[in-house]
């Protein structure tokens, strides 16, 4: 058998550095702790400081939406796995988030409080959760988030340590809350005057139960010498890890039977009991509860208020006192954040609960409501299907984007207008403009819509339709809007969350808008395909101009075909200006509007372009395509007989529906066919 001559000992040489792994485990006194400290007294952040300034590590961008400044942070594109758990369309929502962790950075109140995430199923609440834990596992490897803890060392196996050389603190906390408490007020004054960081150092409370034993007990076998005690103190790196218990934990509701709160606040271990002689000593205590375990970063309670009652208890304690209570021994200290989430039923429950009040007044709710912007909710349908992730499957121009716009319109409320329909309203979300509609309207009717987001399908829904949608096209090798669009209604047949005839017929009524929707933009797609020929757009755009200018200035224009002085072509001016719904009322306005335009442009040597004005150059490309379809013969696509010029004019406009609209063969065929069958109609009804 042949070797591969693959050499794992260099490849690992050239890409891992064993001082790196050094790095992160550094190991030192207490001494050289504190000198560490007095560097940089940020090593010794508290845990809400960390994660603010773990977000704001990543860099910001600014940007205007209905005259208010949004911020960006980066952070949550998702720098740790390629944009996995990437969060778009609620800037606005987390930016309250970070405000809530700059508040509790700087001691302003808001560390004493839970933090609720509160949305809809599916509206990235977890993944909000899961950025927030993997960036602190990241962070707590970087040199500009390190922090540190200790372990008890004795080089006998002191029977102090119960017999061990060395006992790790449980709680992995603070190596400064070692200080006696009679020192601490004069050494954080001397930190103070080296210390740069807007953050204030505090020292709160004693140090774990366990901890607190064995530093009395080396106390009186040093007799009150401190300095020969901290020679049994060895301070080490600590970095974060969900999966090791460290720092992070995650805790999530069982069955109520099986509840239990020690596995928020750690248990007796039997077995040391007869080490340590007794249940009541601190040493022979699991300190590994999820409060204990994420003691320095964050813990997370999935489901947060289908929690028992007791366990919410223990959420009182642990967020405005910052300690717990371990079963048989005194209040502990803790420095974490409590991050839980929750769906909207379990939230009615807990306002309509009077005894929860104490915990409704320590809970700092923040929204997490489903996307209502159309671009940022085709984002999260791109990341997941694109050329990277389905190469054998080409997926049809404004297939995701119909999918995001019907997902979108299930979760609009209504507009009070009666002159605004869903879809407009969508698309004044999006950033169109729409005649009678500013920024201040939009941002009114924002205002007006107090559910909008908390209510409608989820993006799981529209994922788990595309993907069946795939599966079963996939043989194609094209997905387009329709495939999606029946997966999307017949699965609606089985939907969990459709409660009601009239939500099922809502929805279904929200699909018909977006069949129309696409409807229009195919054939919009066409016309522009067909009508791409620039120089005949130009050559139009001319002879319309012309025939403007002589109609305004009341002059005459030369035919060029008979030479001959004429009055403006009336006719073809209108057959042009009803395109876009010009009425006949109003033709002089437009035509003088044009012209003033075009003259203000003279006067600065500037010249004109059709592509300057919008409605121009909409109602030119549907002219020429209209001039164009009948030399085409599109409704001839449909029937088998199409002759060799009228076959060669089509892969025309085929090839540009590929280079142009990103288009694959498969798509713009079908695009064609859809068209001709649309003109067909309309043929068939005019006839």
């Amino acid at each position: 058998m042949a070797s591969s001559n693959f050499d794992i000992q260099s490849f690992i040489s050239q890409h891992y550095n064993p001082k790196d792994f050094s790095h992160l485990h550094w190991q030192g006194s207490f001494q050289e702790y504190v000198d560490l400290v007095m560097k940089n007294p940020k090593i010794a952040r508290n845990s809400f400081q960390r994660i603010y300034d773990m977000i704001m590590s990543y860099g910001t961008s600014q940007y205007t939406e209905y005259k208010k400044e949004v911020t960006r942070y980066h952070f949550f594109d998702d720098p740790f796995e390629n944009g996995k758990d990437a969060i778009f369309g609620i800037d606005v929502h987390l930016m309250k988030m970070v405000n809530f962790f700059q508040s509790a950075a700087l001691g302003y109140g808001t560390e004493k409080r839970v933090l609720l995430l509160h949305g809809p199923v599916g509206s990235a609440k977890s993944s909000v959760s899961r950025l927030l834990k993997k960036g602190l596992e990241h962070y707590s490897r970087t040199d500009e988030g390190a922090l540190y803890t200790y372990e008890w060392v004795d080089d006998e196996g002191s029977a102090i340590l119960g017999g061990q050389k060395v006992f790790a603190s449980p709680m992995h906390e603070e190596p400064l809350k070692l200080l006696p408490p009679e020192v601490r007020e004069r050494f954080l004054a001397e930190l103070s005057k080296v210390n740069k960081s807007p953050y204030k150092v505090k020292i709160k409370g004693e140090v774990n139960p366990a901890c607190r034993f064995i530093l009395n007990e080396y106390m009186i076998k040093y007799d009150g010498d401190w300095n020969k005690v901290m020679k049994h103190i060895r301070v080490k790196r600590l970095i974060l890890s969900e999966k090791d218990r460290r720092g992070i934990g995650t805790f999530q509701p069982k069955d109520e039977k099986n509840q239990d709160s020690t596995e928020l606040t750690g248990d007796i271990n039997y077995r040391k009991i007869a080490i340590y002689g007794s249940d009541s000593d601190p040493r022979a205590f699991n300190f590994d509860g999820e409060f204990n375990i994420a003691n320095r970063g964050i813990v997370e309670f999935i489901e947060m208020l289908k929690l028992d009652v007791a366990f919410l208890y223990d959420l009182l304690g642990a967020s405005q006192e910052q300690s717990i209570k371990p079963k048989k021994f005194a209040q502990t200290n803790i420095d974490l954040v409590i991050l839980g989430h929750t769906n909207e039923p379990e939230y009615r429950k807990l306002q309509s609960n009077e005894f929860m009040e104490a915990l409704r007044d320590r809970t700092v709710k923040i929204d997490v409501p489903y996307i209502t912007r159309l671009d940022q909710e085709a984002r999260i349908y791109r990341k997941d299907y694109n050329k990277e992730t389905i190469p054998n499957i080409h997926i049809a121009p404004h297939t995701l984007e119909m999918a995001s716009t019907w997902a979108i319109l299930t979760r609009l409320e209504e507009p009070k207008k009666s002159d605004l329909t869903k879809l407009q309203k969508l698309k004044l979300y999006n950033g169109k403009t729409l005649p009678g509609y500013n920024e201040d309207n939009v941002k009114e009717l924002r205002k007006e819509a107090v559910r909008e987001g908390l209510e409608g399908i989820s993006p799981r829904y529209i994922q788990d339709k595309i993907s069946n949608a795939l599966v079963k096209n996939g043989h194609v090798g094209c997905l387009n809007p329709f495939m999606v669009f029946n997966e999307l209604e017949s699965g609606l047949k089985h939907h969990a969350l459709v409660n009601s005839p009239e939500q099922m017929d809502h929805y279904r009524e929200m699909l018909a808008v977006c069949r129309q929707e696409y409807e229009d933009i195919v054939k919009n797609d066409v016309q522009k395909a067909i009508s791409v020929d620039e120089s005949a757009i130009q050559t139009l755009c001319a002879n319309y101009v012309d025939n403007v200018k002589a109609y305004t200035q009341k002059e005459k224009i030369r035919n060029k075909y008979s030479n001959k002085l004429e009055e403006a072509d009336e006719r073809f001016m209108r057959s042009i200006e009803e395109k876009i719904d010009i009425p006949e009322s109003r033709k002089d306005d437009f035509r003088r509007e044009l012209m003033n335009y075009i003259g203000a442009l003279a006067i600065e040597g500037k010249q004109f372009d059709y592509k300057m004005n919008e409605r121009l150059h909409r109602a030119l490309e549907l002219k020429l395509f209209e001039d164009q379809r009948d030399t085409i013969k599109l409704t001839t696509i449909i029937s088998n007989v199409v002759d060799k010029q009228t076959q060669e004019k089509i892969e025309v406009v085929k090839s540009r529906l590929i280079k142009n609209f990103n288009y694959c063969d498969i798509c713009a065929t079908d695009a064609l066919n859809f068209v001709a069958s649309i003109f067909a109609k309309g043929d068939s009804i005019k006839s």
